[in-house]
């Protein structure tokens, strides 16, 4: 009995020490994607200590091409140092694209789902500031998007 209090106090001591203070809300901008340049409105919400929502309005726009797409992510965050944190995480979302010059001069369009992880790293100046890059893996479901797409992006956020 001795053996498993010990355990469990010195799981919880550990817990206590990798144990953080996120901010409660971060909105900006993640800026990148793979197939051309996007811009997104992402919006960051602490759901604990160490966990959070992260939410990812974006315009997309390539050759011929141009769309939407509504990303959601669980992140799981870990300290490194003061303010320097690497986070992974998973979610999905919903994306429509609209393509331009099809072969018989009609548009079309598509509506998408995907699945996709993420893996980043941060930093959370003194100020409100935080600046972050992640790489997102999508696997997307639809005709236009049906494969794995790497999405690499730079985040610049507001925490409050």
């Amino acid at each position: 009995m001795k053996k498993l209090f010990l355990v469990a106090l010195a799981f919880m001591g550990l817990t206590a020490v990798n144990a953080q203070d996120i901010s409660d809300h971060a909105i900006g901008l993640r800026l990148g994607d793979s197939d051309g340049f996007g811009a997104e409105i992402s919006y960051q919400k602490a759901l604990g200590d160490n966990n959070r929502l992260e939410l990812d309005l974006g315009l997309r726009s390539g050759n011929n091409y141009d769309g939407f797409k509504l990303t959601g992510l669980y992140q799981w965050v870990w300290n490194i140092d003061d303010g320097f944190n690497w986070y992974a995480g998973a979610g999905g979302g919903v994306g429509s694209y609209n393509f331009d010059n099809v072969p018989n001069g009609a548009d079309d369009s598509e509506t998408f789902l995907f699945i996709a992880g993420d893996v980043g790293i941060e930093y959370n100046f003194d100020i409100p500031l935080q600046l972050s890059l992640d790489a997102r893996p999508e696997f997307g479901f639809g005709d236009f998007r049906d494969d794995l797409d790497f999405d690499i992006a730079l985040s610049i956020r507001y925490r409050f």
